[in-house]
Formats: structure tokens, sequence, C-alpha cells
């Protein structure tokens, strides 16, 4: 009876895999859960750098703690970060890189998938895109760019609501249900559709609740007031080639042909031009005497605020560790953009796994401490 059943679930699991080769049961069944290499799996943009590049120098002797001290016991900090299957940990202070050390036959120039780190850039693209008077404000109902969701009443949320999370939208943050709303998004191969069954199932502004729906929503605005540009193409303008980035990236798609872009997750880039979207809001917005997007967005992106449903930890698709000014990106599997303003300080962390670490505390801890 054993081999029989065996026999039945091998059978059943080809039998899928043949008749939806190309949907998202088959993307699940065959790629199994968020992996570090998933930048090889989708169909995906290139993000083009520019011709000059921006270069963090590297202390002779940088600054870095021997150990960590956390929940009251002590570990080795370079153990600790590879026993918690770190890839990648940058610390920058003052522009300067103090440590950098990379693992798992990783290094500088290799790619590492930002997971949901990408809302945070999805974020700052409506601020520029708001800058650029192409979006009138966070106020403007998301109806105004996607008016088909007129029939599931969308009218009351607006582009701040998605924003802070607070739309109300019926969104089952799962990546373990193939048949679950973020498995449709992540594995699924048309996302337009997939937005445009989408429901309400709370009053917008009454409540937070973290799902990607309302980031990729936030990115079916973004196309729609791009008009004929494309996203990856606006990234590029407003940020990769400001920014001077060292290498080029990628934004993975639902599918090759008329994709759109994957704004909950998926930009594709290294470990150091990771750090300068943190450089750049580290500065408000501004790199080296250009304003990128306006000061008043990074404030308002990083600030507490409670008001509207909004909790104190989480604005503008930013998290906020801590209530002392301190802010961060933040993936599955344990990506981190982190940003002390008053210590002048990143801190890079990308993984193939969390591990047992509390990012969160260790991040926030070697902020104060430097």
């Amino acid at each position: 009876m054993k081999k029989f059943n065996q026999l039945n679930f091998i059978v059943i699991t080809i039998l899928i895999l043949t008749t939806l080769s190309s949907c998202k049961v088959a993307r699940f069944a065959v790629y199994n859960f968020a992996d570090i290499n998933d930048h090889k799996k989708f169909p995906a943009r290139n993000i083009e750098n520019g011709t000059t590049k921006f270069i963090f120098p590297t202390a002779e002797k940088g600054k870095f703690p021997k150990e960590l001290h956390l929940k009251d016991k002590t570990y080795p900090f370079e153990q600790y970060l590879e026993d918690n299957k770190t890839v990648a940990f940058l610390v920058i202070k003052n522009d300067t890189i103090q440590y950098e050390k990379y693992w798992d036959d990783h290094d500088s120039t290799s790619i590492v998938p930002s997971f949901s780190m990408a809302k945070s850039i999805t974020s700052i693209l409506i601020g520029c895109a708001i800058d650029d008077k192409l979006i009138k404000s966070v106020n403007e109902p998301i109806t105004n760019y996607i008016p088909e969701l007129k029939e599931n009443v969308f009218e009351k949320v607006t582009i701040e609501h998605l924003l802070q999370m607070t739309s109300g939208i019926d969104f089952k943050e799962s990546y373990w249900n193939p048949f679950g709303d973020a498995a449709t998004f992540y594995y699924g191969t048309n996302l337009r559709k997939a937005i445009d069954k989408m429901k309400l199932k709370a009053e917008p502004g009454k409540k937070f609740e973290y799902v990607s729906g309302n980031t990729q929503l936030l990115g079916l605005v973004l196309e729609r007031a791009l008009k004929d540009k494309i996203i990856t193409s606006y990234l590029e303008e407003k940020i990769w080639k400001p920014l001077e980035m060292e290498f080029d990236a990628s934004w993975s798609l639902d599918r090759k042909k008329d994709g759109l872009e994957k704004t909950f997750c998926c930009i594709n880039a290294r470990a150091r031009d990771y750090a300068k979207i943190g450089r750049l809001y580290l500065n408000k917005g501004n790199w080296n005497g250009k304003q990128i997007v306006s000061e008043d967005w990074v404030k308002q992106s990083t600030k507490v605020d409670t008001t509207k449903g909004s909790v104190w930890y989480y604005q503008y698709q930013w998290w906020l560790p801590t209530q002392t000014g301190d802010f961060m990106a933040q993936g599955i599997l344990g990506q981190y953009i982190y940003v002390n303003p008053e210590k002048n300080l990143i801190i890079i962390r990308l993984g193939k796994k969390e591990g047992k670490a509390d990012w969160w505390e260790l991040l926030s801890t070697l902020g104060k401490a430097y």
C-alpha cells in the first residue's frame, strides 16, 4: 500500500507539472519556496548602471566588534554571522567601509535578490513620480490609475493606504500555500489579472497589515502614471545611474512578454549597490549635491507615525526597528539595508536564510555601538 501511494504521488506530480508547466503551481512545485538563487529563475529586465561609478573607500583598520552581546549572551561576531547563514555583511560609517566580508562562495560581485527590500525602492520611485508630477499626491485614490478596480469598491483606497499597508485588501501573505495570494504573485505569470481579482476585507485606513499585494498595487499605479515608460527604465533613470552604481542589476517579471515588474520583491543586485540605497536616504534623498527624491518624502517615509491606522514601526514601505530615528529595508531570508542617521551608519546584511538570529536586535545594537 505504501509503495502504491508513493507511485500515485509521483504520477500525479508528473501530470501536474506536464499539464500546468507554465502556471504558478508548476513553478511552485519546481522551485519550492524563495531561494537566494531566484534571480536565475524568472524573466527579468536589465537595469544598466552609468559610465561613472561611486566607490566607497575602505578603512585601513576598520572598526567592528569582535563580539556580539545579544539577549544577555555573548557570541563571536564573525562566527555568529556565518552560523546564521549570512553571505554578505557590510558596515559603512562616514562613507567608509569599516567591515566587509562574504561567505559561501559569495563576493562583492555576487548577485543577491532583494526580496521585499524592493518594497522600499518602489516607495522611492513613488516619491520620484510625485516630484515629477506624474502622480499628484499620496491622497489620490488608486482608482485614478487603476479604474477597473472601481468594480471592486476600491475608490476609498488611496496611494498612502498602500504605502502604509492600511488598505484593507484581502491578501494572504503566505508563500507556503501554492494556491495562496503570495504564491500567486511570486510564482504566477499574470500579475495584472491577479490584481483585477483583488477584493477588500476591511475599511481602508483603520488597521495595519503587512501584505505584498499593497506594493504590487503601487507598482501598477506607477506603471500607469509612467504611461509609455516602463518601471525598470524609471528606476534606471531616477536611481541606478544617478547613484553611480558599480554594477548593472535586474528586476524580475511575471512573464517575459509584456511583463510587469514584481514591485513587491525581486530586484537583483550586489551588496555595495544596496548600500547606496541606504546612503541616499541617510543623506535625506540627496546624492553628492543632487536631490534625487525630495527631503520631505524621505522624512515622511521614515518618521514614527501612528495616525490613520498606521503603526510606529512601519512607514511608506520602510521598517523602523526602534523609535530613535533608525530605519531599514527588509526582505525574506534576512536581507537588510539598515540606516542609522545619528551615527552616519549603513549596514548591509544578505543571507541565504534568516538563521536563528534576531536581526532587528543585532542591527539596532550595532547601530548604538558605533
